[in-house]
């Protein structure tokens, strides 16, 4: 059934004729960009954006799985910082931030003669809340995991049978999706979240989050395996001080463990509507 599957996507992307991957650095992207490879040869290319809400280690990661699948790779700033839209930071911020991206990637695609955008929406994502998902739409994105039915268990298991790098990389949202509804994104605000989760992975911690909500307030999210870890000995005195030094003025320890995508439970979710083609966010 996966091969069946992974036919499917090799050829989708072959009468793409040429395409553009949108390459984060995770392993969704990295499979798109490993069967643009397979499918197309030199006629697919890599674009990763580079910006504010990039967190640190994400665009070496990007950089490392083009060379490992052996696609050009094209890296140039995006200015979603730039717009009053994003920096507001309502339930559609997403929408914005691929817009930007999108809007780039149109450009380069234009410049390079590449027919088609496509990025690693995979087909678990069509049932989350994803803004994006329309600034996808709108630029024409495909989105072939998605449409070949590729789950993100199968895309893990293509990636682990092609020897991706990243096969087993834990998903890694913009920094961006961290801060709160209706805080403000500002660079100071990226850099603390991103310097505050740099210093818990240092000791050793996988999968967390740092969320900034109103007041300078950080809520750290770990698997609960790690909760008892961040309490123990001098540990709990040194995660506070470091982070009040980064710019927290409260820190706070969420009980119930790593939630990917929590903050969504603070707004009102509205579906979306699902089956255009190469929506995702």
């Amino acid at each position: 059934m996966l091969s069946q599957k992974r036919n499917a996507l090799i050829e989708s992307l072959r009468r793409t004729g040429s395409c553009l991957v949108a390459l984060s650095g995770g392993v969704d992207s990295a499979v798109v960009a490993k069967a643009a490879v397979l499918a197309l040869g030199d006629r697919a290319v890599a674009f990763t954006g580079r910006s504010t809400s990039l967190a640190t280690g994400e665009l070496a990661a990007a950089q490392a799985v083009a060379q490992a699948v052996g696609i050009r790779h094209v890296v140039e700033s995006t200015l979603e910082i730039d717009r009053p839209e994003y920096v507001r930071n309502a339930r559609d911020r997403c929408y914005h931030c691929k817009s930007e991206l999108y809007g780039r990637m149109q450009a380069i695609a234009a410049d390079l003669n590449i027919d088609v955008l496509v990025n690693g929406a995979n087909a678990d994502d069509l049932g989350d809340y994803r803004p994006g998902m329309q600034a996808a739409g709108e630029a024409r994105v495909q989105s072939p995991l998605a449409e070949c039915g590729i789950s993100k268990d199968e895309v893990r298991a293509l990636a682990k049978a092609w020897d991706l790098p990243v096969w087993d990389k834990p998903a890694a949202p913009c920094l961006a999706s961290r801060i709160a509804y209706g805080e403000e994104v500002t660079p100071s605000r990226l850099r603390m979240i991103d310097e505050a989760e740099i210093w818990l992975k240092e000791l050793g911690l996988g999968e967390l989050r740092v969320r900034y909500h109103k007041g300078d307030l950080a809520r750290i999210e770990v698997p609960t395996s790690g909760l008892a870890r961040l309490l123990e000995g001098d540990t709990r005195e040194r995660l506070v001080r470091r982070f009040t030094d980064i710019g927290f003025k409260f820190v706070t320890l969420d009980l119930e463990g790593f939630r990917s995508g929590n903050l969504n439970q603070l707004i009102s979710i509205e579906p979306l509507v699902a089956g255009s083609k190469g929506r995702t966010g």
